[in-house]
């Protein structure tokens, strides 16, 4: 199946004000409601991961569990979950990170991962970076490596993508908004 990013891009619902005033929400529900663009979307990435060196497959909570446990079940590999404060029943690293909203606290299970791994770190967009910064620090303090950071849409304009690039982590995506885009 060819990916169409135009068609792609034509389910992400935009949606004013939300959940503060001047931020537009890029919601995905409607792309996981079309079997066919949640098939392009999976396929896309299965096909650039699908012989890559990586071994397990991060993915953040909520929505980037969505598209990782997919391509995580897909490819075979091992899924770590990295969640909001106070999620997960075990033992615990935590790392703090600045939103576009304000602090939050991503958690991982401290013995997800071990010295060698090498993590493919997926979420539903890049906006300011700060998720999938926090991310990448937890796989680091676990003595592993971030393979790349992947995500449906890219929010060029709110830097994250570039942070991430900085920071020494390659950034993927399928498709990305202007902030002006309706």
């Amino acid at each position: 199946m060819i990916f169409d990013e135009f068609s792609i891009k034509t389910l992400i619902r935009p949606v004013p004000d939300f959940p503060k005033p001047g931020v537009i929400f890029r919601d995905i529900t409607p792309l996981f409601q079309s079997p066919r663009a949640l098939r392009m979307v999976a396929d896309s990435f299965i096909q650039r991961y699908v012989e890559a060196d990586f071994s397990h497959i991060g993915a953040m909570d909520a929505r980037g569990f969505l598209i990782g446990s997919i391509i995580a079940y897909e490819l075979n590999k091992p899924l770590v979950l990295f969640r909001k404060q106070g999620k997960l029943p075990a033992d615990v690293l935590s790392e703090g990170y600045q939103t576009e909203y304000g602090e939050a606290f991503l958690e991982a299970h401290s013995d997800s991962l071990c010295e060698g791994d090498s993590v493919l770190i997926f979420d539903d967009l890049i906006a300011t970076g700060g998720t999938l910064i926090a991310a990448a620090n937890l796989v680091r303090r676990m003595r592993a490596s971030v393979f790349e950071a992947a995500a449906i849409i890219d929010l060029p304009e709110l830097g994250g993508s570039q942070k991430l690039q900085d920071a020494g982590i390659p950034v993927f995506t399928l498709t990305a908004f202007a902030l002006d885009d309706h």
